[in-house]
């Protein structure tokens, strides 16, 4: 979005064009046999004080979604921490109908006079009074069985950002097989887990990793679901395959329990 990140943007976006194919760039529908793969950034801002937390925040609710709207994107999730460490990290998730609007999006912002006047004191921050200590950005494609970002209803809610890490791409390619051919999302769906969205991370940090989010009422619901989910028997039967054993597909799972801020459209 600001100057400094739309070189990093464009470096990801070069990189993704020549691993994506030309097809994924087409408008998505809502048959998930037929519909075109969205791509998500997800983009984790390191703040240090309230100070840059409240000029982030500012920035993205006044300036950045706004605009990010206007180019027909259609949803914008910005969420903190549920139990930061120190300062709370900013999670920004956005959903693309295709490669080409990731692509063409840094362009678009240059050219929005709004946006350029609303993000004044975000986008012209001094060095000296940084907005962010620092921006970490990755690329995720849709898996197939889930084409599409569901948003859902606004109501009080909590999201669980959840990363599975793979020791090679072919036990990662593996572990997405069983979301999309095996049918674990569909276990996650029957089961209340509501999906948000499931993603290949094609350009980002520790990879081979997959990332999704899954939302619940409270962290009571929360426990509930993982354990009803745990002794499922269609869950029981799929990893008790030899080849789908988590033993050989994950090496690590990182849990982020997070919140939505009252302007997150996620």
């Amino acid at each position: 979005m600001e100057r400094r990140s739309f070189v990093k943007a464009s470096l990801l976006a070069g990189a993704a064009a020549t691993i994506i194919p030309a097809t994924a760039m087409a408008s998505p529908t809502t048959d998930p046999k037929t519909a075109a793969i969205e791509f998500y950034e997800l983009r984790v801002y390191y703040l240090k004080n309230d100070t840059q937390q409240k000029l982030v925040e500012a920035y993205l609710k006044d300036a950045a979604i706004p605009a990010i709207n206007r180019l027909g994107i259609r949803a914008v999730g910005v969420f903190t921490e549920l139990k930061p460490e120190s300062q709370t990290k900013i999670y920004v998730l956005i959903s693309f109908n295709g490669l080409a609007d990731f692509l063409q999006m840094s362009d678009n912002l240059d050219n929005d006079k709004v946006y350029q006047d609303q993000g004044l004191a975000y986008l012209n921050a001094p060095a000296t009074e940084p907005a962010y200590e620092r921006i970490e950005s990755s690329l995720h494609k849709a898996f197939a069985h889930m084409p599409e970002m569901a948003v859902p209803a606004k109501q009080p809610r909590i999201f669980e950002l959840r990363q599975y890490q793979s020791a090679s791409e072919s036990a990662g390619k593996k572990k997405i097989e069983m979301f999309n051919s095996q049918g674990e999302i569909d276990i996650f769906k029957r089961l209340g887990f509501n999906p948000v969205f499931f993603g290949e991370t094609l350009i980002g940090p520790l990879r081979p990793n997959l990332t999704y989010m899954v939302t619940f009422d409270d962290m009571a619901a929360h426990d509930s679901h993982w354990k009803v989910f745990g002794a499922d028997d269609e869950w029981k039967k799929i990893s008790a395959v030899p080849e789908y054993a988590d033993a050989k597909l994950v090496s690590k799972i990182t849990s982020t329990m997070i919140a939505p801020t009252v302007y997150s459209q996620i």
